[in-house]
């Protein structure tokens, strides 16, 4: 290659002055020089020719050829001497400051040469442009904002399949322009749609015979499944849950139904027909119902579906994506969290596989869907809307289960969809909304600035590190959540605002969506669990009444917040739908926790008579909330919640005897 060829070149003989610089153009002291070499040869340890004006090495790498290093004093390295400790921190400290007049000259020219924000894709293509003014193409994002950056080029990124370098076409021009040569990049490497860079895996006799056989799965009849599709198009779980794109996923019944089962590789099929085994489960546990009756139940559509699991690692595929998605959201709704919580890790990586955790266009993404939008287009905004169905999912699963998150804030784009707060306030407290066709953003299970900010508090509060932080910190980060949760609540518009407390006596509204609901239980349980962090301050041992009025008034918000969870459920529950008893479950027995700890703190409280009937209230709550037809397992779990309730209930009116007995025994005494 020329580049190397140039990169690696013997230097020429160029006469020098007696002060070491080169002559130039028969004056040799014009040019003062204080080394042989220039600065940037002398620190890659490279030989430099000292070429007038700017040195092969340089000039190759449109680098500034200076001398501006000062040589002086002896050579000799003294072994563990303070003159050596000396120079090796002045060499760093003069490192860091020209990193820092880099940096510096960099953000300078990317300001002049824009007036409006940079985000962090532009600044790429405008430092790569800077940089290089061969490069006639901008700067390329890929779907993992470009993983591999080198000297201010966003080159691509390595598959996280194969392991392979995936070079953008920016790195592809790059190396073009270099090298004077196109790379059999195609054939290689080639850059396409994560959803696109799979592999024909080369099988075994044996293993093909396996594959066959799960190709032979019997599905029902087409019609039948495109009879629920439009059944779901035309209801309101496809707004709050968009598992499947009705576009794209006429290409996956095509694959599924159309596919001939003798197919030597069949990359695509046997994830095709699961999503099809998966999303029947899905509609059945929604209760959507239609004219034609299925062969099975959901149970046996989603044991069908994740028979097939073993042939879905392989073939990552938007059709793998989705059928874990809706297996979870079935088991999860059945009651069955530890499934739903494995099925959740797969789907949070492989959305992070698809690139789901960025955004689609870095300007904005569009509002609608149109005739000539194109299926790359098209199938990046599903992926990004199911990313942020796994992101809410998976952060009530880390709360209700108290394992880690499988997504990190740190490495997700959490901008939110274009305008998602419009579509929310407009669509989402209506009796029955019903998703558009060409709506592009949905309303997702929950409110994703709250779930943002729930998935906040779990990392600031619950994680391990927090457990080594002191009083101080930790009340100080109570304290910046309460506040953020505030803001939130306040952007609200009014009719939806969820109240700061909700008593007993307060009127509940007749006409409630389920969206309004899920919202204020939501609330209120964020709010507990934000403030029920304080229980952890060391200052309950210690008992200091400085900072005991602070922890005390923090866990009391925690309480208050359960009880107006209670009695916020009490007030709603005749407008809750069948299908989401095992995802309210969850808010009666953690405010049910709460409060029956607080009674064990303080069983002489002057609350302590309320909660205690409040208790006793929550088993004819839970069985006033509609059901489905329940399995035999979700019968036993509902009859050991029913004792559980019973049980705390039990112990916290013994507590409240016992204080009492204890302080009548000490005033007779006294």
């Amino acid at each position: 290659m020329q580049w190397a060829s140039d990169m690696y070149a013997t230097p020429t003989s160029t006469p020098r002055s007696d002060d070491g610089s080169s002559a130039k153009l028969g004056e040799p002291s014009k040019r003062k020089r204080t080394a042989r070499a220039c600065d940037s040869c002398y620190r890659k340890k490279i030989q430099c020719d000292a070429a007038p004006k700017q040195c092969n090495w340089c000039k190759h790498h449109d680098l500034d050829c200076t001398f501006d290093r000062v040589i002086g004093g002896s050579r000799k390295k003294k072994k563990n001497g303070p003159l050596k400790d000396q120079r090796s921190s002045t060499r760093l400290a003069e490192r860091i400051e020209r990193i820092e007049e880099l940096l510096s000259k960099t953000i300078a020219n990317q300001k002049d040469a824009t007036s409006g924000p940079i985000d962090n894709q532009s600044s790429q293509g405008s430092l790569s442009s800077s940089l290089s003014s061969n490069n006639p193409h901008p700067s390329a994002i890929g779907p993992c904002l470009g993983r591999l950056h080198f000297a201010g080029y966003n080159l691509g990124q390595i598959s996280s399949l194969n392991g392979l370098p995936l070079l953008s076409p920016e790195g592809q021009e790059w190396v073009w322009t270099k090298t004077g040569q196109r790379g059999a990049f195609e054939k290689l490497c080639a850059f396409g749609p994560p959803w696109q860079r799979h592999r024909q895996f080369h099988t075994s006799p044996a293993s093909s015979e396996i594959m066959r056989s799960h190709l032979s799965v019997d599905l029902p009849d087409r019609a039948a499944v495109e009879e629920y599709v439009s059944v779901y198009r035309a209801s309101s779980i496809r707004a709050v849950f968009p598992i499947i794109d009705l576009v794209l996923f006429n290409e996956t019944l095509r694959m599924a139904y159309e596919s001939p089962p003798e197919t030597i590789h069949p990359y695509g099929v046997v994830s095709a027909k699961a999503t099809v085994l998966a999303f029947l489960s899905f509609v059945q546990i929604f209760n959507l119902d239609t004219q034609t009756p299925l062969q099975m139940d959901g149970e046996a559509y989603a044991a069908k579906s994740q028979s097939l699991a073993p042939q879905l690692v392989p073939e990552l595929t938007l059709d793998c994506l989705q059928t874990n998605i809706m297996l979870c959201l079935y088991h999860l709704f059945s009651g069955d969290l530890q499934s739903a919580a494995l099925l959740m890790s797969f789907s949070s990586r492989a959305v992070f596989m698809l690139g789901g955790h960025i955004r689609p266009d870095p300007k904005g993404a569009p509002t609608q869907r149109t005739a000539t939008m194109s299926y790359e287009t098209r199938m990046r905004l599903h992926v990004r809307n199911l990313f942020w169905l796994c992101y809410t999912l998976d952060t009530e699963i880390a709360l209700r289960s108290g394992q880690p998150p499988s997504i990190s804030n740190e490495h997700c784009d959490l901008t939110l969809p274009p305008h998602y707060k419009e579509i929310l306030y407009e669509h989402s407290f209506h009796d029955d909304p019903v998703a558009n066709d060409d709506l592009v953003v949905p309303l997702y299970p929950s409110d994703l600035q709250l779930s943002i900010i729930k998935s906040r508090a779990q990392s600031a509060l619950y994680s391990v590190n927090t457990l080594h932080k002191s009083d101080a910190q930790l009340l100080r980060d109570i304290r910046e959540l309460d506040d953020e949760l505030e803001r939130w609540r306040m952007s609200l518009p009014p009719h939806c605002r969820p109240t700061l407390a909700f008593s007993e006596d307060m009127p509940g509204n007749s006409n409630m969506s389920m969206q309004t609901i899920i919202l204020r239980l939501a609330y209120h349980h964020t709010v507990a669990i934000i403030h029920r962090a304080s229980g952890r301050c060391r200052a309950w041992a210690d008992y200091k009444s400085g900072e005991m009025e602070g922890v005390s008034s923090s866990l009391a918000l925690s309480v208050e917040a359960s009880r107006s969870s209670l009695f916020y459920l009490r007030s709603a529950v005749h407008a809750l739908a069948s299908d989401c008893f095992w995802m309210i479950l969850f808010y009666p027995m953690s405010a049910l926790l709460t409060i029956f700890c607080n009674l064990l703190l303080d069983p002489l409280g002057p609350r302590a008579v309320q909660d205690l009937e409040l208790l006793t209230s929550i088993p004819d709550m839970i069985r006033a909330i509609r059901i489905r037809q329940l399995t035999l397992n979700e019968i036993l779990h509902i009859k050991l919640v029913d004792d559980v309730v019973a049980e705390l209930t039990r112990l916290g009116r013994c507590a409240v005897v016992k204080a009492r007995r204890e302080g009548e025994g000490g005033a007779l005494a006294a």
